[in-house]
């Protein structure tokens, strides 16, 4: 696994042991993402001044900066086929989008690993994302203003739910709004995690392991 300490990222094996520096930087380095593949890490750092999305080999080496935006760009997960990161970033939303335009409520993009031009992939507030190991539908919180990550059983008006997105049809549906712990598997193309009150995730609880 993957993990970012003081501002570096670090590795260690999932059954314990010695960790192993893979960046060391006087930027902020953090949110370390996995390909499904095991062999790259996206992440975001601000080296530049503001979060961009980078990606690296696993097995450490350069770092290659992915996005350019003026400001936070921050990876969820990576396409199945390992060729684009799932990021979420407040740069445009649609005309069409009838939530109020708020710096905190980002967008998804992905952008390919190779470097090039960013896509909208759904203007509603989305973080937590994740695709199904088909590629073909991302499950996502949705983001209707701020609420303390570590406030447990909060229930009220932006308080947040689990979206489905279905990259085919361009539908969203939404899990029943419920007080109850409710449990979701989340879609990896490698294994099912299996995570409880899902209203109460933190981005710093998706530890993807290869």
């Amino acid at each position: 696994m993957v993990f970012s300490y003081q501002g570096d990222l670090y590795k260690v094996a999932a059954g314990g042991g010695p960790a192993t520096l893979l960046t060391l930087h006087e930027g902020y380095d953090y949110m370390p993402v996995w390909s499904h593949d095991g062999k790259s890490i996206a992440f975001a750092s601000d080296r530049y001044g503001n979060f961009d999305v980078f990606i690296m080999p696993a097995s450490g080496g350069e770092a290659k900066r992915l996005t350019h935006f003026s400001g936070a760009d921050l990876p969820w997960d990576f396409s199945p086929d390992n060729k684009t990161v799932l990021f979420s970033s407040a740069r445009l939303d649609l005309a069409t989008n009838v939530q109020f335009a708020n710096a905190g409520m980002n967008e998804l993009y992905s952008v390919p690993v190779q470097g090039g031009k960013a896509t909208m992939v759904i203007t509603q507030p989305a973080i937590n994302a994740r695709y199904n190991s088909n590629g073909d539908k991302i499950i996502f919180h949705d983001y209707k203003g701020y609420e303390d990550n570590w406030r447990k059983h909060h229930t009220s008006a932006v308080t947040r739910d689990v979206w489905t997105y279905d990259l085919k049809t361009k539908n969203t549906a939404s899990t029943p709004n419920s007080t109850a712990k409710t449990e979701i598997r989340f879609f990896t193309a490698m294994a099912a995690i299996s995570i409880t009150s899902v209203k109460r995730m933190d981005p710093s609880m998706f530890i993807n392991q290869r």
